[in-house]
C-alpha cells in the first residue's frame, strides 16, 4: 500500500466530513431561525398585524391614518448598527469555567480523597500535527489530579518527528509508557495496544489531537470519591479552531439507553472500569469508525452504574486534518454503527431493525418486532366539539394500520345535539369498535380517564385529545414497538401545530419554574439540539395528548392523580413510571395533528388559572427533585424557553414565580371548551 496515497485519500474523507459537519451546522442554524420566526408569526402581535394589512388592502392601500409626521433626521447606518454581540458560549464560559484559583482548590483537595483511583488514558497515535500532539500530551500532562499514566500506542506512523517526540516524553515522565507497532492496524487494534498497556482502575480515550480540561480527572475522581461504584463515566465537551476559540458545546442528557441506541452522544471524554473493558474483549476490529460506539453497547449491557458529568471536560480539535469540524464519518462507519446496533438487538434478546435517518447519518431509527398484536385501547375523551372530534375519528378509523384497537369516548356532558348524532354514526358505522361512555361531572381529567380505563378492554391504554389528527399510519404500530417493551413506561409522539411547527417533542422539566414542550414551534422536519427532533429519546414525561402504556401499568401506579383536575396528571403519571425504574420514550415516526388553540380558546378563566397554579405547587411539593433537576435536559441549557439555548448567565434566571400567569406547561385539555 502506498503510504502518500492512503495520507492523500485520509485527508480527502476528513475535509468530506468538515464540509458535511459544516452543512450540518448550517441547517441547525435554519431550523432555530425558522422556529423564532414560527414563533413570531403565531403571536399576537403577528395576527394583529395581519389583520391591519388585510384592512389596509381592502381599501385600496389607502393610508388609515391622515397624519403624517415630519421626519427626522436620519444618522448613518453604521451608527445605528449595535456593537456585535458576544457569542454565548464565550459568555458562559466567562461565568461558568473554572479559574486559575479554582484549579488551586482542586489541588489542595485531593490529598483528603479517600480514594485515588488510577486512571489510563489511552491515546492511539497516527501522523498526527506534531503541535498537536505535543498539547494533547501536556493536556495530560497539566492535570490537577496526578494518579494517572498515559499509555500511548503508535499505530506505525510514517511521520518523522513522531518516535522521537514520544521517546522524549516518556523519558520526562515515568507515568508516561509507549508502545510502537510494527504495523498500521488501524484504531481498534491501535487503542487495543495502549489498553494493553494500561494498569489502572478506569481508562479513558484521547484522540492523539485533542485537549483534555485541566480538571478532566480532578472531576471524574471526585465522583468516584462520592459513587465509588460507577463504571461508566462520560462528560460534555466542546470544539476548539486553530486560533484556540472554543465553540459548539455538547451538552448532554443524563445516560439514556434508547436515545444512545439512536445516536452515539456520550462520546468525549468516557471513563471505563478497566476490568469490564477487559472482559468484553476491548475494542473489536471491524467496526472502526464506530468502534466507541459498538464498545459503550457491549460495556452497558454489562452494567448499568453510569454517571454524567455535566462539565465540559474535553476540547475537540478541529483542524485541516482533524474531522473534528463534522459529526459524520465514512460510509464503512456508518455501515458498523448499523452493525453494532443491529448485532446489539439480537444480544439483548429484543428483535428488531436498525434503519438510518438518510438525511442525518449517524442517527437511526429502531424498529421492534411486535410479539403479539393485542387489543389497544384508545381514550378520548370530549365534550362537545364535534366538529374536531368527527376528524380525529376518520383519521384513526381511516388511517391506521395496526389491527386491533378500540375506540373508547367519554362523554362528559355534552349538550350540542350533533354531538350526540355524531356518536351514533360512529356507532353504526364501527359498532364492534367504537363504544361512547357518559360522565356527567365537573371536569377532572383525570378522574374521566381514570374512569374510561376501566372500561376498556385492551392490554395497552392510548390516551388521545379530540383535537388531534393521525399523519402517519403506522403510528399505532410504533408506539406498541415501545410500550411492550417490559423497560418501557410512557410512549408519546410527535405533535404538530396544523402550520406544521412542533407542538410537542418530549416534556422537558423545570421551564420556566414548571415545565415545557421541547423544541416547541420548530419546523417540523428540523434536526433539533443533538439530533432529538429526528431520533427516538428519553424524556421525563410525554404529553397526555397522545400518550401510550400497558394497562396493567398504568393500574400498578394508581392511574391519574386525581387531585390534579387540569395540568400535570401525564407529567406525574409519567414521573411514577420514573419511580418505578421505567423510562419514557419519544417516537418522532409518530406523528400527529394537535389543534389546542381551537378546542381551549387563548386564555383561561381566572378560576381556572388559579387552579392551575394550584397544580403546579402541588407537583413541585411531590417531585421536588425531579422538577428541579430533569435528567434528561442538561443543566447547562437554558431554563427560560424550550430552544435548547445555552444558558446565558447575563439573562434573568429567576424562575417564573407561582402567582403569576405562565403558558401551559403542557397540553391543557383538549376537550375542554374555550370560556
Amino acid at each position: 500500500m502506498n503510504p502518500r496515497a492512503t495520507r492523500q485519500e485520509r485527508q480527502l474523507a476528513q475535509r468530506i466530513r468538515e464540509l458535511e459537519r459544516e452543512v450540518e451546522l448550517a441547517q441547525a442554524e435554519r431550523d432555530q431561525y425558522r422556529g423564532r420566526v414560527s414563533a413570531i408569526e403565531s403571536s399576537k402581535f403577528w395576527q394583529l398585524r395581519r389583520r391591519w394589512m388585510q384592512l389596509k388592502n381592502r381599501l385600496g392601500g389607502q393610508e388609515l391614518l391622515d397624519w403624517q409626521p415630519e421626519l427626522p433626521d436620519i444618522p448613518p447606518v453604521s451608527e445605528l448598527l449595535p456593537e456585535p454581540e458576544e457569542p454565548i458560549y464565550d459568555r458562559w464560559r466567562r461565568a461558568y469555567a473554572p479559574r486559575p484559583a479554582d484549579y488551586a482548590r482542586m489541588a489542595e483537595t485531593v490529598d483528603i480523597f479517600p480514594v485515588k483511583p488510577l486512571i489510563s488514558i489511552l491515546v492511539p497515535v497516527y501522523n498526527p500535527p506534531e503541535p498537536y500532539l505535543r498539547a494533547a500530551i501536556d493536556s495530560v500532562l497539566g492535570q490537577i489530579y496526578p494518579h494517572w499514566e498515559l499509555c500511548l500506542a503508535d499505530d506505525a506512523s510514517t511521520a518523522p518527528y513522531v518516535r522521537p517526540l514520544l521517546e522524549a516524553y516518556v523519558a520526562q515522565d515515568s507515568r508516561i509508557k509507549v508502545t510502537f507497532r510494527p504495523e498500521t492496524g488501524h484504531i481498534s487494534r491501535c487503542s487495543n495496544s495502549a489498553l494493553e498497556l494500561a494498569t489502572g482502575e478506569f481508562v479513558a480515550l484521547l484522540d492523539h489531537d485533542d485537549l483534555l480540561a485541566p480538571d478532566a480527572l480532578y472531576e471524574a475522581a471526585l465522583l468516584l470519591n462520592k459513587h465509588p461504584e460507577a463504571d461508566f463515566i462520560y462528560t460534555d465537551e466542546d470544539k476548539i479552531d486553530e486560533q484556540g476559540d472554543f465553540s459548539n458545546p455538547a451538552f448532554k442528557p443524563d445516560w439514556s439507553p434508547d436515545s444512545f441506541l439512536c445516536r452515539m452522544y456520550s462520546c468525549h471524554l468516557s471513563f471505563y472500569r478497566r476490568s469490564i473493558v477487559n472482559a468484553i474483549g476491548g475494542l473489536r476490529v471491524g467496526f472502526e469508525g464506530s468502534q466507541d460506539y459498538d464498545l459503550v453497547l457491549r460495556f452497558t449491557e454489562q452494567t448499568d452504574r453510569v454517571f454524567h458529568i455535566p462539565k465540559v471536560l474535553y476540547h475537540w480539535r478541529i483542524h485541516d486534518a482533524s474531522i473534528a469540524q463534522s459529526a459524520a464519518a465514512k460510509p464503512y462507519a456508518y455501515d458498523a454503527s448499523e452493525r453494532a446496533l443491529q448485532e446489539a438487538l439480537q444480544r439483548r434478546q429484543e428483535p428488531g431493525q436498525v434503519l438510518s435517518i438518510p438525511q442525518h447519518p449517524g442517527h437511526y431509527i429502531i424498529r421492534y418486532e411486535i410479539l403479539e398484536q393485542k387489543l389497544v385501547s384508545i381514550i378520548i375523551p370530549t365534550r362537545d366539539l364535534s366538529e374536531l372530534l368527527d376528524p380525529c375519528l376518520i383519521s384513526i378509523f381511516g388511517e391506521s394500520n395496526y389491527p386491533n384497537y378500540e375506540v373508547i369516548v367519554i362523554d362528559n356532558g355534552s349538550v350540542e345535539a350533533k354531538t350526540q348524532d355524531l356518536f351514533k354514526k360512529w356507532q353504526a358505522k364501527e359498532p364492534s369498535r367504537f363504544q361512547v361512555y357518559p360522565l356527567d361531572i365537573p371536569f377532572n381529567y383525570s378522574r374521566i380517564n381514570n374512569f374510561a380505563a376501566t372500561k376498556a378492554s385492551g392490554e395497552f391504554l392510548l390516551f388521545l385529545n379530540n383535537d388531534t389528527k393521525v399523519i402517519t399510519p403506522d403510528w399505532m404500530t410504533a408506539m406498541v414497538e415501545q410500550a411492550q417493551r417490559p423497560s418501557v413506561g410512557a410512549v408519546g409522539g410527535k405533535l404538530l401545530y396544523a402550520d406544521g411547527t412542533i407542538q410537542h417533542a418530549g416534556v422537558v422539566l423545570g421551564i420556566a419554574a414548571a415545565t415545557g414542550h421541547s423544541h416547541k414551534h420548530f419546523p417540523a422536519d428540523a434536526f433539533g439540539y443533538m439530533g432529538q427532533i429526528v431520533s427516538i429519546c428519553n424524556y421525563a414525561a410525554v404529553t397526555g395528548a397522545c400518550l401510550m402504556c400497558r394497562k396493567a401499568l398504568f393500574e400498578q401506579v394508581g392511574g391519574f392523580e386525581e387531585t390534579l383536575t387540569i395540568g400535570y396528571n401525564d407529567i406525574d403519571l409519567c414521573l411514577k413510571f420514573l419511580e418505578l425504574g421505567l423510562r419514557n420514550i419519544y417516537l418522532p415516526h409518530v406523528q400527529l395533528y394537535h389543534y389546542e388553540s381551537k378546542s381551549r380558546g387563548e386564555d383561561l378563566a381566572p378560576d381556572k388559572q388559579a387552579r392551575f397554579f394550584e397544580e403546579t405547587d402541588w407537583m413541585r411539593q411531590r417531585w421536588p427533585n425531579w422538577m428541579q433537576h430533569d435528567p434528561y435536559y442538561n443543566p447547562n441549557l437554558t431554563r427560560r424557553h424550550e430552544n435548547y439555548q445555552i444558558r446565558d448567565p447575563e439573562a434573568q434566571t429567576t424562575p417564573t414565580p407561582a402567582s403569576t400567569p405562565r403558558p401551559w406547561p403542557d397540553s391543557p385539555p383538549a376537550f375542554y371548551p374555550p370560556t
